[in-house]
């Protein structure tokens, strides 16, 4: 956060980048969020983020993603089984506390409400916007938070960059294409 109380961000193309640190608890809960805009409807966007089992090959953040209980489908409630790269425990459990076809789906940590994810999709026409928010909480005050920074922020931070990159280019790619390499 800026001395000023605005958020940081960073422009790359049409990709936006922010960066805010959470106002009611400075101390153990940062947010990093991400941004773009894509060449395709608000429900191709959703379709895809709704697959969760190809999550990890557009989110570097996360190595495995899959529904706790196998034949139920991504809905409100509904748990899911996350291994990733943010700090806290290798495999976490997120619930789905937040579900709207073709706008929100928000994941929130069974264990810890200060652990998030979510996706935000505007619709603007034959074009979308899509959000990613991640918050996930860091102890130990000011030394907590410096070797956040140092650590484990900026490899989030370029991971968050390069996961928008590669859903635009997987999304795009199967809504304008043939279709011959959909499932890849």
């Amino acid at each position: 956060m800026s001395e000023d109380g605005c958020a940081r961000y960073a422009k790359v193309g049409s990709m936006t980048v922010y960066e805010l640190a959470e106002l009611d608890h400075p101390d153990w809960s940062q947010a990093l969020i991400g941004s773009h805009h894509l060449a395709v409807p608000a429900s191709a966007v959703f379709d895809l983020i709704s697959e969760v089992e190809k999550w990890p090959v557009w989110f570097s953040l996360l190595t495995s993603v899959r529904i706790a209980e196998p034949g139920l489908r991504l809905d409100l409630g509904t748990e899911l089984l996350i291994r990733s790269r943010i700090p806290g425990e290798d495999e976490q459990i997120f619930e789905v506390d937040q579900y709207r076809k073709d706008r929100l789906l928000s994941l929130v940590g069974a264990y810890s409400l200060r652990r998030r994810i979510e996706f935000r999709i505007e619709p603007r026409d034959e074009f979308s916007s899509l959000q990613i928010r991640l918050d996930y909480p860091v102890y130990g005050g000011v030394v907590g938070q410096f070797f956040d920074q140092l650590t484990a922020r900026r490899r989030l931070t370029a991971q968050l960059k390069d996961s928008l990159i590669h859903f635009t280019g997987l999304v795009e790619y199967n809504e304008h294409s043939d279709g011959s390499l959909r499932d890849l």
